[in-house]
């Protein structure tokens, strides 16, 4: 399994008890999604290595974790702080205007106020104060927030996006 094929669920943050346990903290947005796990696969030494789930307590964004063939203190502390992955194929499924950031890189973008076609979505910028459509337009990069009121639309069929920009914003890119 390559990381390519997989997203990040959390990381093993410390031991627990003497039997093995770990605590994961579980950086995904609705953590009892993930309470029937069977495997995870751990980042070790760069490779990610599967292990079968023997309890899996859910308990919000810190839970416990026991995995099979960890069955002391000191063999749990050798997957502190190593990451957790699980393949793509286990997210759940998105309705609506929810999408998954590597989902939709290369969708059109489509401003339904002025009825034109912006561009191509190159990438998407993350950051702590607001996280960004780059788009590639016409040459340049368009930087839009990613905000829920400027989502129109996902148009996941014909791999598209329809937003509602505020007046003036492509001008600022368009016509410096």
């Amino acid at each position: 399994m390559q990381k390519s094929d997989c997203f990040s669920l959390g990381k093993i943050t410390k031991t627990h008890a003497l039997k093995g346990e770990v605590i994961i903290f579980l950086d995904v947005d609705a953590p009892e999604y993930y309470n029937n796990l069977e495997a995870v696969f751990l980042e070790i030494k760069g490779q990610l290595v599967p292990y079968i789930i023997e309890e899996l307590q859910v308990k919000g964004r810190k839970s416990i974790l026991k995995l099979e063939d960890i069955n002391s203190i000191e063999q749990a502390e050798t997957i502190v702080n190593a990451e957790v992955w699980l393949p793509l194929t286990a997210l759940p499924d998105l309705k609506g205007n929810q999408f998954y950031y590597h989902d939709v890189i290369g969708y059109e973008i489509h401003d339904v106020s002025s009825g034109t076609t912006i561009g191509k979505l190159k990438a998407i910028y993350e950051s702590t104060g607001q996280d960004l459509f780059a788009i590639e337009a016409e040459d340049k990069e368009v930087l839009v927030p990613i905000v829920d009121d400027f989502i129109h639309r996902i148009d996941r069929e014909n791999q598209k996006i329809e937003v509602k920009l505020p007046e003036g914003l492509l001008e600022i890119y368009m016509n410096p």
